[in-house]
């Protein structure tokens, strides 16, 4: 199964925890693309600006025992979900965002990933590598939610990086 992972981070060096992650999910996981990085403005308290970039990875697990792994990796780069503010600052977010057509709505895993839909800054990154990709629930493209998204916030990507892995 082909999964859409979104990577975001905007304290200490995120771009040494999105290597480190990838290198860990790569492990496991074929790694089929990923998006340039993206430096975006932050949504919710004051902040650091974003990085954020998308992967499409080919899944050798479920995408809830692929989450658990995600999480474990949050932890080991330094994240405490339980301790940070909401949509705060943190050195690892790492979101399932959508899943083929799977939807799923758990207590601990839901896809695809409930305010995709609505963030231009992982919309954009999502487009780059899975532009064709159909939201499940919407019966649209990633490409055309990622372009109203823009339209309603034109301002919410800074930059476009380049990002080695």
């Amino acid at each position: 199964m082909q999964l859409l992972l979104g990577l975001g981070g905007n304290i200490g060096s995120p771009e040494e925890a999105f290597r480190a992650a990838l290198l860990s999910l790569g492990l496991e996981h074929e790694i089929l693309a990923l998006s340039h990085l993206y430096r975006t403005r932050p949504v919710g308290p004051e902040q650091p600006d974003f990085f954020n970039l998308a992967a499409v990875l080919d899944l050798g697990c479920p995408p809830s025992e692929f989450l658990e792994s995600c999480r474990r990796l949050e932890a080991d780069a330094g994240r405490d979900r339980e301790s940070e503010q909401r949509w705060g600052p943190r050195v690892l977010d790492l979101d399932l965002l959508l899943a083929e057509s799977v939807v799923c709505r758990g207590p601990s895993l839901v896809l695809p990933h409930p305010r995709f839909h609505e963030r231009a800054f992982a919309l954009a990154p999502a487009a780059e590598v899975a532009q064709d990709w159909m939201h499940p629930i919407l019966g649209l493209t990633v490409g055309d939610l990622a372009d109203t998204a823009l339209r309603a916030d034109p301002e919410a990507i800074i930059e476009v990086l380049s990002f080695e892995f």
